[in-house]
């Protein structure tokens, strides 16, 4: 969506919830992330985990299929 494969950040965010907040401001193409999943360290976790220092967070928006 934000047309980037990787973007380092520095970040005072404590949370996934904060961490995607924070990157929608940056790009507008992110959507509401109540409907998008979060994965963090190659693990999928809820909005309210926490980040920290040298994570890698991924965001993924809604998919549909069949």
């Amino acid at each position: 969506a934000t047309g980037l494969e990787s973007e380092p950040v520095v970040t005072d965010a404590d949370s996934a919830a904060e961490l995607f907040a924070e990157m929608a401001g940056r790009h507008a193409a992110l959507a509401d992330f109540k409907r998008a999943l979060v994965a963090i360290n190659d693990e999928m976790k809820s909005w309210d985990s926490p980040v920290r220092d040298g994570d890698q967070v991924l965001f993924f928006p809604p998919v549909a299929g069949g």
